[in-house]
């Protein structure tokens, strides 16, 4: 069964476009070209990723994908004509998958879509409450908690520390993180890997008062079996 795509854009000549380039790659396709319609779409159709430009009308890019992630956690590509770097950084945090800034070719889109789709099949794969001495990630309602206490984690932060997790006593390379959150055609800055490992530390070593997060100098980073 091919994936059904659903295109939020208000560009319509741009909508179109991608439509028949996504139905000539045998994709299903919807289309929504103002933000509450998307949202609607997004929240009661079925499809497997979103293609959400930013810049819409009724309610932005940004505000659709705040309120879509309080429902579900479906892959999202955000289309932009933005290149302020705070301005990604602001649609990963709130739950992007990825971003594309306009004008692109429809091969590095494509070669997106495939990353995030490959990204979410492997994620909702992995449902299973993680544990690691007093910290528990549960991936199903997208909670964390150390000693009981909530930790409250962007959506990257939680992918990022849900891939360590998985990988207890696994050294993880940066390009290997990079590939399993970021996907593997991420273009971003190269230290976005280190840039996140300290949001995570300031939300979990410094208030509790541990050191979960080792780095192993010129590799990258380990949680150990027993989170000390």
């Amino acid at each position: 069964m091919s994936a059904h795509i659903l295109i939020v854009e208000d560009e319509a000549r741009l909508a179109r476009f991608i439509e028949l380039e996504l139905d000539h790659e045998g994709y299903t396709v919807s289309r929504a070209a103002d933000g509450r319609t998307g949202l609607e779409m997004a929240l009661t159709g079925e499809p497997d990723l979103i293609l959400l430009d930013v810049m819409l009308p009724g309610l932005n890019g940004l505000e659709v994908l705040r309120r879509l992630r309080n429902e579900k956690d479906l892959p999202v590509i955000l289309l932009t004509a933005r290149d302020s770097v705070m301005d990604k950084v602001s649609g990963l945090d709130m739950g992007a998958n990825d971003y594309i800034t306009k004008p692109f070719s429809i091969e590095e889109l494509l070669a997106r879509i495939r990353a995030a789709l490959r990204t979410g099949a492997a994620a909702s794969k992995k449902t299973a409450a993680l544990r690691c001495g007093a910290l528990e990630l549960d991936p199903a309602r997208h909670t964390a908690a150390y000693d009981g206490t909530p930790v409250q984690l962007t959506y990257k932060e939680f992918l990022l520390l849900q891939t360590l997790l998985e990988n207890r006593d696994i050294v993880q390379t940066r390009d290997m993180l990079l590939e399993k959150v970021w996907g593997y055609d991420y273009a971003g800055e190269t230290n976005v890997v280190d840039v996140y490992i300290r949001y995570l530390r300031q939300k979990l070593d410094d208030p509790f008062g541990v050191k979960l997060i080792h780095t192993v100098r010129g590799v990258g980073y380990v949680i150990k079996g027993d989170g000390a």
